[in-house]
């Protein structure tokens, strides 16, 4: 991947191992409203699309169960967001491998811009050029319009920005900006759903990522 200027990281599943906090946010709130908790590996397929999509997937098309939900969900997140949370092996290395090589680096995310921000700060402080989570007015991925933004903000266009993710939403994302997309295997799904979802290459380490884009 030749003359790459920006690469765009997925965050949950992606550089940050969030599963468990996540998780256990979730079973507070279905606690909290009187619901059995989930056991993980259910709860797994439910993220990578807003939290929104997580209740609609508990709860079908309830939505004033999930109206009353969302604000308890978003606000245990928010004070616990960062207990279980950790950097995936490698990924601080490659942030900051690829930034000595002049590549700036940006993240996009589908998790609330409230918890995007702090996370970055605490775990990747000064690693991202810009980074964005869920905004009110901004459509969500797959749709591509907070990686646009990315590369407007940072001056990139698609012939020279990539992506990286670990999801059928990030495989998507990249599809519908135009841009390459590299698949990981160590996140929320497995080889067999991401070459579902049309992955065309997939890696198992953050050193064949940046392998990848150095080649």
């Amino acid at each position: 991947m030749k003359g790459v200027k920006l690469v765009v990281f997925d965050m949950d599943g992606t550089v940050l191992d969030t599963l468990d906090d996540l998780c256990n946010a979730i079973n507070h709130t279905l606690l909290e409203f009187g619901y059995p908790a989930r056991e993980k590996m259910e709860l797994v397929h439910y993220l990578g699309n807003g939290s929104r999509w997580i209740w609609e997937n508990i709860f079908g098309d309830d939505d004033a169960l999930i109206d009353k939900i969302m604000p308890v969900y978003s606000t245990y997140y928010k004070e616990h967001c960062a207990i279980e949370t950790k950097p995936y092996d490698g990924v601080l290395a490659l942030i900051a491998n690829l930034r000595e090589k002049g590549i700036k680096t940006a993240l996009v995310s589908n998790k609330p811009d409230f918890a995007v921000q702090p996370l970055c700060e605490q775990y990747f402080p000064g690693l991202f050029d810009f980074a964005c989570g869920e905004r009110q007015g901004i459509r969500r991925k797959p749709q591509p319009d907070s990686v646009f933004e990315c590369m407007e903000q940072l001056k990139t266009d698609r012939t020279n920005t990539i992506y990286v993710g670990d999801s059928e939403v990030d495989v998507a994302t990249a599809r519908n900006a135009g841009i390459p997309c590299i698949a990981v295997s160590w996140g929320f799904r497995t080889v067999e759903e991401l070459r579902k979802a049309g992955a065309e290459v997939i890696v198992a380490s953050a050193e064949e990522v940046e392998r990848k884009i150095s080649n």
